[in-house]
């Protein structure tokens, strides 16, 4: 028997190996490939950013029987919606309608807060596309997921000058704030002081300026075994987002690193190709209820998920 609860600090580690394995077993299934590189532990990452953003803001199904936990959810209630985080089941419970069983009750909690539910989710992934999509939600942007083996040396110097970047400061919050709002519609900001803050010592931010000395932009990296990425952050115009991007690069010397950036801009994403980025999977922004049109550049990530 299935039953449906709150997540809690002791499940951690099991959700954590339970992270590791469907997400590895659903890749190596279809496409050949393992996501994590790292050990199950690492995975440990996911439970402790959400619980640290939002304590309690997780769901598992368990056994009842045996006590195995066999899904699990995490979601992020922010100011202006609701985001689904990252949603695992167990290889032996696929397609034994799990993953609806947690979604239908994050549906709840968002419809309870009269807020939209958003989430960025595999294009390549059907089965998930079809219990989002049969539960109303819909695309609302296409992301390309670069892959990049940065050289030691770093990438080309530009052909010519960029907007300035530099490290994000607490005097910032603010104004990150009203940059995603104009961009996308959306404000959270928690997660702008979780990154600024900084306790882990994992992520890096840094914001860019337009010629008036405005903030018109943000980005955020994390370096971590269990992922090496660049994102969440967004972007007045595509040479904001060039030029911090460029500086995010560099944490990454020669390291691999993956960041998320919108189909839709071209010139950026032949830039980031010149520099020997790969694609290595499609990613879908859905969004169930209402949205606002993107007005600049979006960068997405999936610890927090941005949504």
């Amino acid at each position: 028997m299935l039953a449906t609860r709150t997540m809690r600090p002791a499940d951690f580690d099991e959700v954590a190996e339970l992270i590791f394995l469907s997400t590895n077993a659903w890749y190596e299934r279809h496409l050949g490939f393992s996501i994590f590189k790292c050990l199950p532990q690492d995975c440990r990452l996911f439970t402790d950013v959400y619980e640290d953003l939002d304590p309690g803001s997780a769901l598992v199904v368990e056994n009842r029987t045996t006590g195995m936990i066999v899904g699990s959810c995490f979601y992020h209630p922010r100011e202006t919606h609701v985001s689904l985080g990252i949603m695992n089941v167990h290889p032996n419970y696929f397609g034994h309608g799990v993953a609806g069983r947690i979604l239908k009750q994050i549906v709840e909690i968002a419809e309870d807060r009269d807020l939209p539910l958003r989430l960025v989710s595999s294009a390549l992934n059907l089965d998930s596309f079809s219990l989002y999509n049969k539960f109303g939600f819909s695309p609302s942007a296409i992301y390309q997921d670069l892959f990049l083996e940065v050289p030691k040396e770093g990438i080309p110097e530009p052909d010519g000058s960029l907007p300035s970047v530099r490290p994000a400061e607490p005097s910032d919050l603010v104004a990150m704030g009203q940059i995603e709002f104009e961009v996308s519609g959306i404000s959270r900001e928690r997660d702008y002081c979780y990154f600024m803050e900084n306790s882990s010592g994992l992520w890096d931010t840094v914001v860019s300026e337009n010629e008036k000395g405005e903030v018109d932009g943000f980005l955020v990296s994390i370096d971590h075994a269990a992922t090496k990425m660049i994102g969440p952050g967004v972007a007045g115009t595509e040479a904001a987002a060039e030029a911090m991007l460029r500086v995010q690069l560099e944490r990454f010397c020669g390291k691999p690193v993956v960041f998320l950036l919108p189909t839709s801009s071209g010139e950026l994403v032949s830039r980031v190709y010149s520099w020997g980025a790969k694609n290595c999977e499609l990613h879908f922004a859905q969004v169930r209820g209402n949205y606002q049109p993107v007005n600049g550049v979006v960068m997405p990530s999936f610890l927090p998920e941005t949504g």
